[in-house]
């Protein structure tokens, strides 16, 4: 089968198209026909061996990368299925996260795969896993965003910003988006009841305080940050740090893991964790109409890198996805 490999890390230019092996389910697995897969900062990232440290914690690999074939996010139609999977049949549409998405072929545990919904085209599906789980998890589990709230969401116009502001809208918060001046009109249609301009206004002078803050960019220190926060309020960090860093995105988080020990602000890194009920939830919100996805660009499997390298820029509209012929 055909798929985006990479020896080596580096630059969006190790990545390759090759032939290699289809893979095979284990147990607990599915195979997915690949019709579309995601990409995501995380890909970056994985490509380049960035931050180095995390070379060093496992998963990534240390001289090389530990997955030869790239990406996470995959949309496509199951082809089979391991000894243990019930609830997955072949023919099943299916979106969530595999092994090696961009590829022809991708595995997948069978509890982090799900049905597609049927508003959903396969490159739309595809748009979904990692950021909008990301959203979900860091407003809802991190944040305990509830009604009332007044939500602030920094990167509003990207891939997890635009699933946040619609997540953080049906969990009954008051939003406000932090974009660029051509996308305030976007995030406005996803819920957000005000937009900032970042290039106009500094939403962190203090003037404006807020229970929850979502930050996806990375580009205020951590003092200017909890001045836009109530004296009880939450931030979240989900900034994805700059390529070449030693330590990367990890510097801001050691630092805000310290200084929540002696604040009432609870200062939170997150990680979101794959799983199939929040997989479902998202799901759901996509089936009533809570939910929509926002797609920048799409790039056939052969031009990854240069989606890659879009996605790296750091300023979508919404996701970048790869299709599979």
């Amino acid at each position: 089968m055909k798929a985006i490999v990479q020896e080596r890390f580096g630059t969006p230019d190790v990545l390759r198209l090759a032939e290699v092996d289809r893979p095979e389910p284990g147990p607990d697995d599915v195979v997915v026909r690949v019709a579309a897969a995601g990409l995501n900062p995380y890909d970056w990232h994985m490509v380049r061996g960035d931050p180095l440290v995390a070379r060093l914690m496992g998963g990534m690999g240390l001289r090389k990368p530990a997955a030869r074939v790239a990406g996470v996010d995959v949309a496509g139609e199951v082809t089979a299925v391991g000894a243990n999977v019930s609830q997955l049949r072949p023919g099943d549409a299916v979106l969530g996260f595999g092994a090696g998405a961009l590829a022809e072929y991708a595995r997948a545990k069978a509890d982090r795969v799900v049905p597609k919904p049927a508003r959903l085209s396969f490159e739309q599906a595809a748009a979904v896993p990692m950021a909008a789980l990301t959203a979900l998890q860091g407003l809802r589990d991190f944040g305990g965003v509830r009604a009332g709230h007044r939500v602030l969401i920094n990167g509003a116009a990207g891939g997890v910003g635009t699933y946040g502001v619609q997540i953080a809208t049906a969990l009954g918060a008051e939003v406000t988006g932090v974009c660029s001046a051509g996308k305030l009109e976007l995030v406005r249609s996803l819920g957000a009841v005000r937009a900032i301009d970042y290039a106009a206004e500094d939403f962190t002078d203090g003037r404006v305080r807020y229970d929850v803050i979502l930050d996806n960019v990375g580009n205020h220190p951590l003092s200017r940050l909890r001045r836009a926060l109530t004296p009880a309020g939450t931030l979240l960090l989900n900034a994805g740090g700059s390529p070449g860093h030693v330590i990367g995105p990890l510097a801001p988080i050691v630092r805000a893991a310290v200084t929540d020990r002696f604040v009432r602000q609870r200062l939170r890194p997150f990680m979101s964790k794959p799983n199939r009920a929040d997989l479902l939830t998202i799901t759901g919100y996509i089936d009533d109409g809570r939910l929509s996805t926002v797609i920048d660009r799409v790039y056939p499997m052969a031009e990854t890198a240069a989606g890659l390298r879009h996605v790296e820029r750091g300023h979508t509209r919404g996701k970048v996805v790869i299709t599979v012929p």
